[in-house]
């Protein structure tokens, strides 16, 4: 039976050992936190939970799928619910919109708020997206490419894309579907999950507001850690070891470069037949495969290749916040040109848009009774452009004052009991390159089979997941980046009888 170590528990890794193990490899997963999740993370302080990495979740057939690989599934292993809405909306003008679940409850909170034109254009608005997804799902995110011609070997489904617009601009293209400005903004900001501004941002990247818009939001009982929970679990009771605790040190070559397993912190050595690494693609050529040039995306051929990083301030306070949804997104007045303070000009945005995420309304465990969790998500620019010096205290201090005022200003409780504030140098002591937990921005020349591959044909025995790789960033991508990991393995060492 073929071995197959998983570097990192992290939702890629547990995926790809779940696809792996149901496969019929035998696996070890070795990560170095205690718990898995990798950037999906929890902080425990002083009687609060916090979830530390993603706060959004969509997609649960995603999750359900490498459940199903390892012998489980999603209703055995997670209580999900659904948030609606998924979003509240709140604008500089005092007003307010919601995402709603569901086309009839959208198209009603458009109407009543923006107009029947507004209305009547959604309906047309989910027609195209319900297309634009079915159309890339299969052909362009969910497959490996070996070559860019690949995205030709379906002709149909790339010149569907072309003709549907997808490779426009998607923020043009909402303004060109919409009146009401507070639309443009409630459907475009999900262009930064892609790490890029609106207005340069693919259309396609309008799956992502199809994700979140109409197929829906959801929160799982016991917090974000439950999702990496149940994929460990799954994993392990298919079979698969897991040694946590434990950091990998450098990947072990033979003298033709074949990859043939992992050194450990402890000083073990752990052989395998291939080895899935999710440590962060630039980051994994920088620490192990030094002697390799990295691919022109990040060898520093090209400028501008990250996503923009965030400062995350985890607070524990005293008292619940009235009028507030689990995820609320605080617009600026200003749109395209806080973009530029952010990408262009590598300064802090000097009217950002904010998010704050209460998990303690839906996890009664998040804190005690009384009190609220804030997850306050500020975007900054990441470490290659403009000179934040985030390792200074006084840096830290000034961000801290800066999102106080901000909830204070919002009617958020501020009473704190215990606070994390973390900032692009801590992402990058974790091994996030650029100091960015967004991965590499999808920009055209990083999209598709564009974006570094998940296979270096000049070091055998690795494969690579996560966000750096295919098929990009967020959790409905790096779910089936494991898969796609997994799939790559079988093609080197044949599917185990």
């Amino acid at each position: 039976m073929s071995h197959v170590v998983v570097v990192g528990a992290g939702l890629s890794g547990l995926a790809a050992a779940c696809h792996l193990v149901g496969d019929g490899h035998r696996v070890t997963v070795v990560e170095r936190e205690d718990v898995p999740g990798g950037r999906a993370g929890r902080l425990t302080r002083d009687g609060f939970t916090f979830d530390t990495g993603p706060t959004v979740l969509t997609m649960p057939d995603l999750i359900d799928r490498p459940l199903r690989a390892a012998g489980s599934s999603l209703a055995e292993r997670l209580d999900l619910q659904l948030l609606d809405p998924a979003y509240r909306g709140f604008f500089a003008d005092g007003s307010t919109l919601e995402v709603r679940h569901g086309h009839e409850a959208m198209r009603a909170e458009i109407h009543r708020e923006c107009g029947s034109l507004d209305a009547a254009a959604f309906d047309e608005f989910v027609i195209w997206l319900r297309r634009l997804y079915l159309t890339e799902m299969g052909s362009f995110i969910d497959r490996n490419f070996d070559r860019p011609t690949d995205l030709l070997a379906d002709p149909r489904a790339a010149a569907k894309l072309f003709a549907m617009g997808g490779f426009g601009r998607l923020g043009p293209m909402i303004r060109r579907r919409f009146r009401d400005e507070r639309l443009h903004r409630l459907f475009s900001f999900q262009a930064m999950y892609a790490g890029l501004a609106p207005d340069e941002a693919l259309s396609i990247y309008a799956v992502i507001t199809y994700m979140d818009s109409i197929e829906g939001v959801y929160f799982p009982k016991g917090g974000m850690r439950a999702v990496p929970e149940a994929l460990a679990g799954a994993a392990a009771d298919a079979g698969a070891e897991f040694r946590y605790g434990t950091s990998v040190t450098e990947l072990v070559r033979d003298s033709s470069g074949r990859v043939r397993g992992v050194a450990t912190d402890d000083g073990e050595r752990i052989a395998a037949d291939a080895v899935v690494c999710t440590v962060d693609l630039p980051t994994a050529y920088r620490w192990w495969l030094p002697d390799v040039r990295p691919p022109r995306a990040v060898s520093g051929l090209l400028g501008g290749n990250y996503s923009p990083s965030c400062v995350v301030w985890h607070v524990g306070v005293r008292g619940v916040a009235d009028g507030k949804a689990h995820h609320n997104i605080h617009f600026g007045h200003q749109w395209s040109e806080a973009f530029d303070d952010l990408l262009k000009r590598g300064t802090l945005m000097s009217d950002p848009s904010r998010l704050v995420t209460m998990h303690s309304l839906d996890d009664e465990e998040a804190a005690p009774e009384g009190h609220s969790t804030l997850y306050v998500l500020e975007p900054v620019p990441h470490l290659e452009v403009g000179s934040i010096d985030w390792e200074a205290p006084s840096t830290r201090d000034m961000m801290r004052e800066r999102l106080l005022g901000f909830l204070q200003e919002n009617g958020y409780p501020t009473d704190i009991v215990t606070e994390e504030l973390v900032t692009p140098a801590d992402w990058l002591d974790q091994g996030m390159a650029a100091g960015t937990p967004f991965a590499l921005a999808h920009t055209f020349p990083q999209t598709g089979p564009f974006r570094p591959n998940n296979i270096d044909r000049r070091v055998p025995g690795l494969v690579f997941a996560g966000s750096g790789t295919v098929p990009g960033v967020g959790v409905p991508m790096v779910l089936p980046s494991g898969r796609l990991a997994a799939q790559r393995v079988g093609q080197m060492l044949g599917r185990p009888a």
